[in-house]
């Protein structure tokens, strides 16, 4: 399994998986597959992409603990990055189908409506991360600069299910909403549990030196 992980093309192969979705988006577009309404499929699906890649990115480091299988770091930034570019086609699509590109009604419409405040506000958080992805931007900010400023994620995952609840109680549909908030809610608190862990380690150490 190690050996699968560290193989120079492991990253090659994640990242055909990561475009897959999209591959498969251009697909139905060429051949007229996307439904009734074109334009709804591609927004709704560009923005479900973007939270399975979300649940994926925030699935890396628990994976890692429990495997004990510290080589699936390497993959966690082509996925994050993958949370981005469908975040991105997702607000694409709902500028340009929905909004057509008017830029004084886009503004409008995100200082009017709660939801779609709270997924732009997710997608500029995603923004600052996918901006200091690269080895250069960690080195000029510093490891600890940097973890700090992609702890954003946690708020992208909340924001990203409260986009999705408001988004899908329009028709009361609560079913996707569920799953997404229960995988991403543990997946939080496994986070905060670990936290307390390392919090209580370093006052026993504190107290014994």
């Amino acid at each position: 399994m190690r050996s699968l992980l560290l193989h120079p093309h492991a990253k090659k192969v994640l990242l055909v998986f990561c475009c897959l979705p999209f591959i498969l988006f251009v697909y139905k577009i060429i051949y007229d597959d996307l439904g009734p309404n074109p334009a709804e499929a591609l927004i709704r699906g560009t923005g479900d992409w973007s939270i399975r890649f979300l649940c994926f990115v925030l699935l890396v480091t628990p994976l890692r603990v429990f495997t004990n299988t510290p080589a699936l770091i390497r993959f966690r930034r082509i996925i994050g990055v993958s949370v981005f570019a469908y975040g991105t086609l997702h607000l694409l699509c709902y500028s340009g189908f929905d909004m057509e590109f008017e830029w004084g009604d886009i503004l409008k419409d995100i200082t009017k409506r709660p939801f779609i405040l709270v997924g732009f506000l997710g997608w500029l958080f995603l923004s600052l991360m996918a901006i200091t992805s690269t080895n250069a931007a960690i080195k000029w900010m510093g490891v600890a600069r940097w973890h700090q400023l992609h702890k954003l994620v946690y708020a992208v995952a909340v924001l990203a299910v409260i986009h999705f609840y408001w988004m899908k109680s329009a028709k009361h549909n609560y079913q996707e909403v569920i799953v997404y908030a229960t995988i991403l809610g543990g997946l939080l608190f496994w986070r905060f549990l670990r936290w307390i862990q390392e919090r209580v380690k370093q006052n026993r150490e504190s107290i014994h030196i």
